[in-house]
């Protein structure tokens, strides 16, 4: 059976689907990227598109799933790549995938990653600092 590889990357998992998911394969992604963030702490799912020529609606929320399962799992979700027929496609259908980001190519998505998830980690050291400040 084909498996789509997942790369760590840092905090971040990347995903460069090369071929039009059927059902299954697509199931699959999204069980093996969600274990993914579990087994490595990712904060942040990183999926290009960039090769595929069609998203129906079944993968269209397959990828809204993935997002949603990964924020629950503290991890933002950003597809990339997107052709326009694609993106016209899945407005045609109606499905907004929710919870998913977006952005032109893979540079940009990690950029996109990268300003989620700085802010947070900056916010959780000025708390851990305020701790030990009033604990002293």
């Amino acid at each position: 059976m084909e498996k789509i590889p997942i790369l760590k990357m840092g905090q971040f998992l990347l995903v460069t689907i090369q071929v039009d998911l059927y059902d299954q394969l697509a199931e699959n992604l999204e069980a093996d990227l969600v274990n993914m963030v579990n087994k490595t702490n990712a904060r942040g799912v990183l999926i290009d598109v960039s090769s595929v020529s069609i998203i129906d609606s079944f993968m269209g929320r397959i990828l809204g799933n993935i997002a949603m399962m990964s924020k629950i799992m503290d991890a933002d979700t950003v597809v990339v790549g997107m052709q326009p027929a694609v993106a016209i496609t899945l407005v045609e259908l109606g499905l907004p995938l929710k919870g998913v980001y977006t952005a032109l190519n893979v540079e940009k998505g990690m950029e996109l990653l990268h300003s989620k998830i700085l802010p947070t980690e900056q916010n959780l050291e000025e708390d851990d600092d305020n701790d030990a400040r009033s604990s002293e």
